[in-house]
């Protein structure tokens, strides 16, 4: 079905505030995610006692259309390479599988390609291992889209067939929030095999958890996770703050000890992004920093993996604190790794939520955000 087809359809959409029917022709009714929730996550949600928080990650809000952003707030049109394939930082390969979810996120940083056709999404899996190929400080590849998961394995065992003979690869990664909307995916039984294929080609296979809130961290969702670890999947978990979901130090400090527990490691608490839709969901940086703080006073020192941080045009950015009307920051990921470990700091503006907010007043690192790599 062409866009144009798409949007001229009337648009129904169950929002908090009450069910309407959307006009295709307003700007923002093209642009809106799509609703859908696995039954699992919906009837989890309704029985929760977290269901006041919970139901904002599923459930549209009117909010959505009035929400000022971009939709693409890294650059990662900038960064591809070759379609589907994204070449950030040097030692990383970012590939787009999918553009489908077993639930859409309303906070979701690309809105511009979940539940739509997307010609992002790789289509030629031989190009994309012969860019990696010809780049050997490409050591891992992260999955995502979308959700890998969402694909048959089968469909992952294909893509595979492409990486696995990549020397340089250490590891594969795959994004997935599928561990909290649908556990029950990983019970497939083909899925030990792949991870087994992935293991004796002597790579490190790895999930990157999404679970934002406690509420997520049901037993079977534990069960499946700790099914993969035991075929020896790695696990890492990350996860946005959001303003109403989880921006609050307990709620934060549960959900990272519960992760710790089952064993999915902490890695990011991501500052939310400026995503045209989604923009409603961002805590200001003054509050963020409290909110982590306060959350990891609650912690032991072997919980406390995470780092806070925003993940910017110019890098992954960890937010560090405030002080003396300033805001001090370090880049833990930059396409130019002598930037890495940089600190520099800004005027913070009180209710700054996105680094753009403040002024530049000192020389910063490299803003130059063309790189160019062999093609």
């Amino acid at each position: 079905m062409s866009a144009t087809t798409a949007r001229s359809r009337p648009i129904q959409m169950p929002f908090l505030e009450g069910p309407r029917v959307l006009d295709p022709d307003e700007p923002a009714a093209g642009e809106i995610t799509r609703y859908q929730v696995t039954k699992y996550y919906r009837d989890l949600v309704a029985a929760s006692p977290y269901r006041d928080q919970l139901k904002h990650i599923v459930e549209p809000s009117l909010q959505e259309l009035a929400s000022p952003g971009e939709l693409d707030t890294s650059g990662e049109a900038d960064n591809t390479v070759v379609t589907g394939l994204q070449h950030k930082y040097a030692e990383t390969g970012l590939l787009l599988v999918t553009d489908r979810c077993t639930s859409y996120c309303r906070y979701c940083f690309r809105k511009r390609i979940v539940g739509k056709d997307s010609d992002e999404v790789a289509p030629d899996y031989a190009a994309v291992a012969a860019y990696i190929s010809r780049h050997p400080e490409m050591t891992n590849v992260l999955m995502s889209g979308g959700d890998p998961f969402v694909l048959s394995t089968r469909k992952l065992n294909a893509i595979l067939d492409h990486l696995l003979p990549i020397p340089h690869l250490t590891s594969l990664r795959f994004g997935s929030k599928t561990t909290a909307f649908f556990p029950q995916r990983f019970h497939d039984t083909e899925l030990p095999g792949l991870f087994a294929r992935i293991l004796e080609a002597g790579k490190t296979p790895i999930i990157v958890s999404h679970f934002d809130h406690v509420g997520e961290i049901t037993e079977e969702a534990a069960t499946s996770v700790r099914m993969m670890r035991d075929l020896g999947v790695q696990y890492l978990n990350q996860c946005v703050l959001l303003g109403r979901v989880n921006d609050d130090p307990q709620t934060l400090a549960a959900t990272i000890a519960r992760l710790h527990e089952i064993g999915s490691r902490p890695y990011y608490v991501f500052q939310g992004r400026p995503v045209r839709g989604a923009s409603h969901f961002q805590v200001p940086i003054r509050r963020g920093l409290e909110i982590v703080r306060g959350a990891s006073q609650q912690l032991s020192g072997i919980q406390k993996t995470f780092r806070f941080i925003m993940s910017h045009y110019t890098g992954k950015i960890e937010i560090l604190d405030i002080a003396d009307g300033r805001l001090y920051l370090r880049y833990h990921q930059s396409p130019r790794p002598t930037e890495i470990g940089h600190i520099f700091s800004r005027p913070y503006v009180e209710g700054a939520c996105w680094l753009d907010d403040m002024p530049q007043d000192r020389p910063e690192p490299s803003d130059d955000r063309t790189l160019v790599r062999t093609p």
